[in-house]
């Protein structure tokens, strides 16, 4: 019973606060470390402990890399590992380094500084990847590059975990020998792929969905606890697991059967982090702790930053990197409480630490918060010649944004031999692009100065291709009052944007998802017996309908009551121009058959 009142207790607090911090832009990690504080042993003490519940909310970081596996097919790997083991090495071993120098001049022995300055190296998974996810941030550069250095860091657990017992006074056992967890972890990637697919085969043709979601939390939990018997880790069981499963065919509903246990746990996970914490601590050595938390956070992002620039990272994507990854990671919970129990670190040293990780995971969507807003004051700041030396000769056309649009209208100039000039103002994209053939300049084209050295002005077609709505909406301002004789074929990500665009006079404009989803719309009507002709009708109309509205709906997109109402009665429109299509398709096809029988 009393676990059950627990149980309703963390849902209802996560329920009530973690919606207002992700509203308020602190994200939802954040907001569950301070529901666990709050109802801790050290907040209102509605649970008293802890521990058994961290125990069981590990397992939602265990189906984390489950899911990042089932992302990662084996070819896509090996595709990365220059990112991985280069990145991801030069990131662990560059900050260990530097926070084990500051571990040893702080009184730690040289054996107990290098481990706590490998731990301390490690980043969160469980916070980064879900935090980008929400900032739609992870197929970006500093993106991809911190997916690769966590995964170097996930690899890198197994090895600390058995050279633990190496630094302190106990002996490791036969088990957690390095030797067993290596022939284990050679065993599971030679037979694990046949006999997954062999246990997946056998389940589906049950044809039950609760008897796959069971066969899925079995392949994951069962490869965990064996990796977890050899000495290695339990979540490298688990990534080995979905890595296994990347390329079968059973991935997708993998992944769908097992998302919802993954967040919950993960969610409870960081809850049990915070009720861990031990805040006596706090409040007994403040400024020690506040000390050791700005010092980690600040060496983690100095050197990071320093090392990614060191190799030719862009200045905005190596800063944001250092950012993201600037706290200590949850495998650091696992990791303090081995190096206690083969004392390498004492009680009050391991307890402080792990205060230390929690702290600076509590400031991280802080960091990351700070990270934009240098940006926008560097964006509003930019110097004048922030780009590329342009073109000596005008082009007739002018593309804004040569990301997966731009490309697309660019290819198509290009075939019909139309020269253009496309600028870009991520400096990574344009290095990419570049290496594909594509005459491409670097530079902001919210930017006048920009503009002119373009020579927009010489131009007689300018393209808006930018995907940030803010960026478009600023250089479509900025063409429309310096260049009015160019005409302007904008990109509009939504009705909101679109919505803008028009406002500025903007009448060649189109949402970059409509003509994708009309498509759509009329292959599933024709695959219903829709008759071709009759679709093409229904298709047509819906296009122009849904441009009267939007044009209607222009004036009063502020008033959100408007908005609804009119949506609604455009609703009605719809169905009365539909069936009207549907009638005079009836009546035209009529006399065509009885022509046919006579």
């Amino acid at each position: 019973m009393q676990s059950l009142t627990t149980f309703a207790a963390l849902l209802l607090a996560s329920v009530l606060f973690v919606p207002l911090f992700k509203r308020a832009g602190l994200g939802t990690v954040l907001g569950y470390l301070a529901v666990g504080m709050l109802i801790g042993p050290y907040g209102v003490k509605l649970v008293r402990d802890p521990d058994n519940l961290l125990h069981t909310a590990e397992l939602g970081v265990v189906l984390l890399l489950f899911v990042i596996g089932l992302e990662l097919k084996p070819s896509r790997l090996w595709a990365l590992r220059k990112s991985v083991f280069g990145l991801g090495a030069m990131q662990l071993f560059g900050v260990a380094a530097a926070l084990a120098a500051a571990g040893w001049y702080t009184g730690l022995s040289l054996s107990a500084a290098a481990l706590v300055g490998i731990i301390l190296a490690l980043s969160s998974t469980a916070f980064v990847l879900p935090t980008l996810a929400e900032r739609r941030e992870l197929s970006t550069r500093y993106g991809r590059e911190a997916f690769a250095i966590l995964l170097f860091q996930d690899l890198s657990v197994i090895p600390l975990l058995a050279l633990i017992p190496l630094f302190g006074t106990g002996k490791p056992t036969a088990l957690t020998h390095p030797a067993v967890g290596l022939g284990l972890l050679v065993a599971v990637v030679v037979v694990g792929r046949p006999l997954l697919d062999l246990l997946f085969r056998h389940v589906a043709r049950v044809n039950s969905r609760e008897m796959f979601t069971a066969a899925a939390l079995v392949t994951v939990l069962g490869l965990a606890l064996l990796m977890q018997a050899g000495g290695l880790s339990m979540s490298l069981g688990a990534f080995i697991a979905g890595v296994l499963l990347a390329d079968s065919e059973f991935r997708h509903e993998l992944e769908a059967s097992i998302a919802p246990f993954q967040g919950l746990l993960l969610g409870l996970f960081f809850m049990a982090v915070g009720m861990s914490t031990n805040l006596t601590l706090l409040v007994k050595f403040p400024w020690q702790i506040i000390g050791l938390t700005a010092g980690l956070v600040m060496i983690k992002i100095l050197v990071l930053y320093g090392l990614r620039r060191l190799v030719g990272g862009p200045k905005l994507g190596s800063r944001m990197l250092a950012l993201a990854l600037a706290q200590g990671g949850e495998f650091a919970f696992v990791l303090f409480d081995a190096a206690q129990s083969f004392k390498v670190l004492g009680e009050v040293q391991a307890d402080k630490l792990t205060l230390v990780v929690a702290l600076s995971m509590a400031v991280s969507p802080l960091l990351l918060m700070f990270g934009d807003w240098l940006a926008r004051r560097e964006a509003g700041r930019r110097p004048p010649k922030a780009y590329d030396q342009m073109p000596s000769e005008a082009s007739d056309v002018v593309i804004a944004g040569f990301g997966r649009v731009g490309q697309v209208v660019g290819r198509l100039l290009l075939a019909r031999g139309i020269g253009f000039t496309a600028l870009d103002a991520d400096a990574g994209q344009v290095e990419t692009v570049r290496k594909f053939g594509f005459k491409v300049f670097y530079g902001d084209a919210a930017h006048l100065d920009l503009l002119h050295a373009a020579q927009v002005g010489e131009a007689k077609v300018f393209v808006l291709a930018i995907d940030d709505v803010e960026a478009s909406l600023r250089t479509a301002e900025l063409v429309k009052k310096h260049f009015p004789h160019v005409q302007i074929v904008a990109r509009a990500r939504n009705r909101f944007h679109a919505s803008r665009l028009m406002d500025m006079g903007i009448e060649r404009q189109i949402r970059e998802a409509l003509p994708s989803s009309l498509e759509m719309a009329r292959w599933t009507l024709e695959l219903l017996h829709e008759p071709p002709a009759l679709v093409d009708q229904m298709v047509t109309r819906f296009a122009r309908h849904d441009a009267e509205v939007l044009a209607r709906q222009q004036a009063i997109d502020h008033d959100e009551g408007k908005l609804i109402q009119s949506s609604k009665e455009a609703r009605d429109e719809l169905v009365q121009i539909l069936e009207e299509a549907r009638e005079a398709f009836a009546k035209k096809e009529r006399p065509a058959k009885t022509a046919g029988r006579a």
